[in-house]
């Protein structure tokens, strides 16, 4: 049974997902939650999307917070995307091994959906350091969603999302495993121990980490929010990068201020000033 949606209705959850995570639904998306949210309206037997709304505030575990987030936006990732950034990396990967006393890197992908992005970033730096296994380097991978992050952390994928990959990266970054979805591809446990899965609202949350940054990565994230939420993302990104570390995002995605922290170098690259 298809549930209307009111537009008295849809200006509750507008006004309750941009207080929550800062997400900016115009008017025109009315009927992407509707369609995107009948079935778990359904599912629920729930008979008004208004009855949605008061299960969605009053749900004190943030779960249906994480679900609702997933339905409204676009979890489309992919291993190595961006090609232009990563061949900027590579050059940019001398310079700061060179500048490392002690071997350690710190990165954080601030929407890292399934994962692809922060295990990408390991299978780039194991090809790229001849002394990989020498240098500390922990990857801090955070998303609103509790379901795309699950998948993160398994780490399972389906071979079309491998098979493009260059043969050396990929043998040496994933098991081959078959169980009741068929053949898979796992990232390999020496990978994987790198990396911590965190459920984290970039909007609401506290940026509060022990060390800087070397790289932050966030990508396609910041078309949700509007100018003045990205600004003061942008600024919170300032005081946890080091001076000189790149900030990655998305194509489709510029800085049109904070000129006095950040300067464009390379393909929606900003370095931090």
């Amino acid at each position: 049974m298809e549930i209307e949606l009111k537009n008295e209705e849809f200006e509750l959850f507008r006004r309750y997902i941009y207080d929550k995570v800062g997400i900016s639904l115009s008017r025109q998306k009315s009927t992407l939650v509707k369609g995107r949210l009948n079935k778990r309206l359904n599912h629920l037997g729930l008979k008004s999307f208004r009855e949605y709304y008061d299960y969605l505030v009053h749900d004190e575990s943030g779960e249906e917070l994480s679900f609702f987030v997933s339905a409204i936006s676009t979890n489309v990732t992919s291993f190595f995307r961006e090609s232009a950034q990563w061949v900027w990396l590579e050059s940019y990967l001398p310079k700061l091994t060179a500048s490392k006393r002690e071997k350690k890197i710190r990165i954080w992908s601030a929407g890292c959906s399934s994962g692809e992005e922060p295990y990408t970033i390991l299978m780039f730096l194991q090809h790229h350091l001849s002394d990989f296994d020498q240098w500390d380097i922990k990857i801090l991978a955070t998303d609103i969603s509790s379901k795309v992050l699950a998948k993160a952390i398994e780490g399972s994928y389906e071979a079309k999302q491998v098979e493009s990959l260059p043969r050396e990266i990929a043998l040496r970054s994933f098991e081959k495993l078959k169980d009741e979805r068929g053949i898979r591809y796992r990232i390999v446990p020496k990978l994987r121990e790198k990396v911590t899965f965190r459920l984290y609202n970039l909007v609401t949350d506290p940026f509060f980490f022990k060390n800087r940054f070397d790289m932050v990565f966030c990508r396609n994230v910041m078309i949700y929010f509007d100018d003045v939420t990205r600004q003061e993302l942008v600024r919170r990104f300032g005081r946890v990068l080091s001076p000189g570390a790149p900030l990655f995002l998305g194509s489709s995605e510029s800085l049109t201020s904070q000129r006095e922290t950040f300067k464009l170098i390379g393909s929606s690259i900003y370095q931090r000033l």
